[in-house]
């Protein structure tokens, strides 16, 4: 469920923190830009558009960690904890994470909000003109945007069940063929040694 909720987040955050991606047109120089009242307000106003996006980078801090402890727990556990215990294990594991989650992400998310304002809009402010802040909040705000942004959940779907779909034959027998290889070179010396010595 973690996984999923990352995996999705990651393209929206990728899509709402990047303001560039809706600029029509790129300042032609370098040189930073005056940040006069007005564009002030509209880079505030862009961040405030921003916080699915501010929400999904702090759920990503938090989540990723705890996906690569449940991924090495999971590799670990096939090895160490006998098969009729492993699915209470993997489920006491599962609620530690999600515990993990629960109590950390409102501070993560609490404390991205408050940073953002701090390091989104001076750069806004900075990279933009106060002509294509103004173009940037209108299609932030479109409801064609809306409706697209709205859509990212299925669009990642419909693309997720289709990949898996076209590529279950080319990836089943290779996972298989490295579960295998991985299983064979955690064998502990004396096991592999055993039969020879058995004769």
């Amino acid at each position: 469920m973690m996984r999923k909720a990352l995996n999705g987040g990651l393209l929206v955050a990728a899509l709402a923190l990047s303001p560039a991606a809706y600029a029509q047109s790129a300042p032609t120089s370098s040189a930073p830009l005056p940040a006069t009242a007005a564009k002030k307000g509209l880079a505030a106003r862009i961040v405030k558009l921003q916080k699915p996006g501010i929400d999904m980078v702090a759920r990503q801090l938090v989540e990723q960690p705890a996906l690569q402890i449940l991924q090495q727990a999971n590799t670990v556990m096939q090895q160490r904890v006998a098969p009729d215990r492993r699915q209470a294990v993997a489920a006491d594991i599962q609620a530690d994470a999600r515990k993990y989650a629960e109590d950390l992400a409102p501070l993560v998310r609490e404390k991205a909000t408050k940073l953002a304002p701090g390091v989104i809009q001076p750069m806004l402010e900075e990279k933009f003109s106060e002509d294509e802040l103004k173009q940037l909040i209108a299609i932030i705000e479109s409801p064609v945007n809306r409706k697209y942004q709205a859509m990212g959940p299925e669009l990642q779907r419909a693309l997720g069940q289709k990949l898996v779909e076209e590529m279950k034959p080319a990836l089943e027998p290779r996972l298989k063929a490295l579960a295998q290889s991985v299983q064979g070179r955690l064998q502990p010396p004396a096991a592999a040694s055993a039969p020879a010595s058995g004769k």
